[in-house]
């Protein structure tokens, strides 16, 4: 069973949650030969104030 922890900005939007699981799920069936059912896959907002980039917070530029 693949467990897939995808960490992201905060601010994509439902569709564009959808899009990336489906092409995620299907990647990992294609790839690993998972069954769609057992292919798991957990967001974890971020918000840009918490990431810095090149010792810069995100929120700063």
């Amino acid at each position: 069973m693949p467990n897939i922890t995808v960490e992201l900005l905060s601010g994509r939007t439902l569709d564009q949650r959808r899009e990336f699981v489906a092409a995620v799920t299907d990647s990992a069936i294609a790839i690993l030969g998972a069954k769609r059912e057992s292919v798991r896959i957990v967001f974890q907002e971020i918000e840009k104030s918490d990431v810095a980039n090149g010792g810069i917070l995100v929120s700063d530029s």
